[in-house]
């Protein structure tokens, strides 16, 4: 990316939506424009933890206004990302599929662990880049509206990274339901965020940091109000932590609350998050917390950097680790690759020397990272191995992928044997279909695991709903065996609604 590119991140919390748009200059992003509106989405899960129809309105509304703001941007300088709320909704593709409409982009709901991580590179990235700093061990805590996430890092390095269900909406909602502040209240909401929290004591330990900072949401308001009663501004401390519980109660409820400092709309989540703030100032020992100028959105935007043309794409890391921890054969899994990249080329050439930027070249990447992790399953049990495989990719910790990411990943390799009527509504997916067709014969080619050879196949895509496979002559009399295998092939897809033509051999 050149100096002066435009950079957008859009944050899906769980009491706000936020969209922040930077601008690129020499390695650093600087803030153009911000925008923030209150959607409280985390207040809209109803008892079987599905949104209400009045919160996806109000998440579908401020979509909109945010996606005429990003009309002219191209999809590589925007990423949207959405946390708690979403991972639980079970509704949330409902939600998601109008809101990827109305905001004119992709929405990754990103799992805990990778929203820490992204919310430690945003904090790092906003503090001074010195000597000192790059040797300080933090402890960066985030209070959300239904989560809480908890990072240990050092210079730009999230190493510890965890996310806990508790935050301001879900504890004020389950805590101070009428708004009403009680000392019993506060004291039963700090005892269940730390019976929540409580296993970050062994993780979290007082040696294993030197300084603590406090990103986004709850504390950054809790030192906005304590900075205009007179303390050290963008400082939290135990003592201000105390003055502001006797206000609360002191004021009652959320209606009758007057303090300088504090917005209209933090008001009514502010018992959840200084109850969830006071029980980790307590567990974690700590006697001050540094608000932090970065936060989620900030991780976003440099991500963002990270995975342009060039730099290396945390992803890649993350495939070539998981494929190591499952013993892959990397042999073969290099030669079913580069089997299969060939034969998409055919179906796209497009793809051919494409950047990662450009649809066709996502599209190939996505596919090379399926044929390192195709066959993870089989530490499990080789019987079945493509859905043991289909199951880790579900389930994993994959630092740098959101979860619709793992799971479209976890598709392919999943369907890359069998029957294929598993894989559903995403066979109307052209491209899935391309790279799930290149997958499944490079397969079938390197069955015996040796090289094969690639230019014995042509394929071709004659229009939106068809593949074309054309045999050099010859090869099947020379490889029987996976000539028979590419014949099922063509009977298994002749149940799906794409039509595939054999012709040659």
């Amino acid at each position: 990316m050149q100096n002066g590119t435009r950079l957008a991140a859009v944050d899906l919390g769980s009491n706000s939506f936020r969209l922040e748009i930077g601008q690129l200059d020499h390695g650093q992003i600087h803030r153009t424009e911000y925008l923030k509106e209150t959607v409280r989405q985390g207040n809209g899960l109803d008892s079987a933890r599905n949104l209400t129809p009045e919160a996806m309105q109000r998440g579908w509304d401020t979509l909109a206004r945010f996606g005429e703001r990003l009309a002219g941007f191209k999809r590589s300088q925007v990423r949207a990302v959405a946390t708690q709320t979403l991972r639980e909704a079970r509704n949330r593709d409902e939600f998601l599929l109008r809101a990827r409409t109305v905001l004119g982009f992709g929405i990754d709901v990103i799992p805990g662990r990778e929203e820490a991580r992204l919310i430690y590179l945003g904090v790092a990235h906003a503090l001074p880049q010195t000597d000192a700093s790059d040797r300080e061990r933090r402890l960066v805590v985030d209070i959300g509206g239904r989560s809480t996430e908890m990072i240990l890092g050092q210079a730009l390095q999230a190493q510890v990274m965890e996310s806990y269900r508790v935050g301001s909406v879900a504890w004020s909602m389950k805590h101070f339901a009428e708004g009403q502040f009680t000392v019993a209240a506060f004291r039963a909401a700090e005892v269940a965020a730390k019976a929540v929290l409580d296993e970050a004591l062994s993780s979290y330990t007082r040696d294993q940091w030197d300084v603590a900072y406090g990103a986004s949401g709850t504390i950054g308001a809790v030192g906005d109000v304590l900075a205009a009663a007179g303390n050290e501004p963008g400082l939290v401390t135990r003592a201000g932590l105390d003055w502001l519980l006797d206000r609360l109660l002191k004021a009652g409820s959320a209606d009758k609350l007057r303090i300088e400092g504090m917005r209209e709309d933090r008001k009514a989540v502010i018992g959840g998050g200084v109850s969830v703030l006071r029980a980790v100032f307590d567990l974690l020992d700590i006697d001050q917390m540094r608000v932090a100028q970065g936060a989620l959105r900030h991780g976003v935007l440099y991500e963002l950097l990270e995975r342009d043309e060039g730099v290396a794409d945390l992803r890649a890391a993350t495939v070539a680790r998981l494929a190591t921890r499952f013993t892959v054969d990397a042999a073969q899994a290099q030669r079913v690759g580069e089997t299969a990249a060939a034969l998409f080329v055919q179906l796209d050439p497009t793809a051919r020397g494409a950047r990662t930027t450009h649809r066709a070249g996502r599209a190939l990447r996505k596919l090379d990272w399926a044929t390192q992790l195709h066959e993870i399953g089989t530490q499990i049990s080789h019987s079945e191995y493509h859905k043991h495989g289909a199951y880790i990719l579900d389930n994993a910790d994959a630092p740098g992928f959101a979860v619709n990411e793992l799971h479209a990943l976890g598709q392919l390799v999943l369907g890359h044997r069998g029957k294929l009527r598993k894989l559903g509504p995403l066979l109307d997916d052209e491209t899935f279909a391309r790279q799930l067709l290149a997958l499944r014969l490079a397969v079938i080619l390197c069955h015996a695991r040796r090289d094969p050879e690639v230019n014995a196949l042509k394929l071709d895509a004659p229009d939106g709903r068809s593949f074309s496979i054309v045999c050099r002559p010859g090869w099947s009399e020379r490889f029987p065996q996976s000539a028979h295998l590419l014949r099922e092939e063509v009977l298994a897809w002749q149940k799906t609604n794409w039509a595939v033509e054999l012709r040659g051999g």
